[in-house]
């Protein structure tokens, strides 16, 4: 019996997500062992540590459900922001939270605008709540924000706008993005997701929270699975308006953040040691996988973020070489890109080996 005809049409063509290949994945499928993975942006330097012994003290009590609230965590991200608690919401992961605003202030039929080649999730959930988006192309691999202004109608809602982009690292800098809150309709919310944004180091980089006012729809959104390494529990978080997350709270799910990734982040908030080394290894990793490409002849897009996008030319042929290297990157022709792959910075030995792999796979 067929179903179909049961499941609304804007869900029937939705793609579903593709996360990059899982070590296990590859290793059964090429019968390889000791791979690496580059795929997803991940912290190749490893959770934080203070995270690790938190997680430690908090397994006995799994048995009980988690702070509902999130209490102690909203209060010390609030105190770290320089707003209020009530301006703070959690997620499972930022992609949580992207979920919810689409569900809060979109009705069936409005539109959201963003990048053409920016994350695939921006599209997903507003086609999931029945709106339609509005995909702008990027310029030079930029998010361009006057076209994006432009493209605002009647019908629109929300504007989501990555910086770094996801998948080619780049930034729009404070002047274009001051310019573009001056002009955008003060009923349309921008999201601005900031999942990168602690390894930016371009002085230019606007951050979201100095542009937090009571009467701009702006929500900010950061995530705990990059820099401080705690992508397995899936944990994120937004700061805005206290009436926009007040519209959050009302269709998140009960205890939508555990209990393990609370107590994770309360102490990973204080572990300025891992971040900066995290940081640290990912600026002498960028720079290395910078000078190989250019020695190699290859174009790639200067990055601020832990990853960097690369011309390798049949994309799709040198992915497959590589994998069955032991390599994993990130194919991303369904970005647009189909002569790049987007190749997350690793350790010293992973990147040495990747650019191995590649040399190979080139030949």
């Amino acid at each position: 019996m067929s179903i179909q005809h049961l499941i609304p049409p804007w869900l029937a063509s939705l793609v579903p997500y593709q996360p990059g290949k899982p070590i296990e994945e590859v290793e059964r499928e090429y019968g390889i062992r000791d791979s690496i993975k580059l795929a997803s942006n991940e912290n190749p330097f490893g959770p934080s540590p203070r995270a690790v012994t938190a997680l430690r003290e908090a397994l006995g009590g799994v048995h009980r459900y988690p702070d509902g609230g999130g209490f102690y965590l909203k209060q010390k991200l609030a105190r770290k922001l320089g707003v209020g608690a009530e301006q703070v919401a959690l997620g499972n992961g930022s992609n949580e939270i992207l979920e919810l605003l689409a569900r809060s202030f979109l009705r069936p039929g409005e539109d959201a605008v963003m990048s053409d080649q920016a994350f695939v999730v921006y599209a997903s959930v507003v086609q999931a709540a029945a709106g339609i988006p509005r995909a702008v192309p990027l310029k030079d691999f930029t998010h361009d924000l006057d076209a994006m202004l432009a493209a605002v109608g009647r019908s629109t809602r929300l504007v989501f706008l990555g910086n770094p982009n996801n998948p080619t690292g780049t930034i729009y800098r404070r002047g274009a993005f001051e310019r573009f809150l001056e002009r955008i309709p003060r009923d349309v919310l921008v999201v601005a997701d900031d999942a990168y944004a602690e390894y930016v180091e371009d002085p230019e980089y606007p951050r979201t929270r100095d542009y937090l006012r009571a009467d701009r729809l702006l929500v900010g959104l950061r995530t705990f699975s990059k820099i401080y390494g705690l992508a397995g529990l899936r944990i994120g978080y937004g700061v805005g308006p206290a009436e926009v997350i007040a519209a959050l709270e009302r269709v998140r799910q009960p205890f939508n953040v555990n209990s393990l990734a609370q107590a994770a982040a309360l102490a990973a908030l204080d572990d300025e040691e891992h971040v900066e080394r995290s940081r640290r290894g990912n600026r002498q990793g960028m720079r290395f996988l910078e000078a190989e490409f250019s020695r190699l002849r290859l174009d790639h897009v200067p990055s601020q973020a832990n990853f960097v996008l690369v011309r390798v030319g049949e994309a799709a042929a040198v992915y497959e070489k590589l994998l069955r290297q032991g390599v994993i990157v990130r194919p991303v022709a369904g970005y647009g890109f189909p002569e790049h792959v987007r190749v997350t910075v690793g350790t010293e030995a992973e990147n040495r080996r990747f650019v191995e792999a590649l040399e190979t796979a080139l030949r």
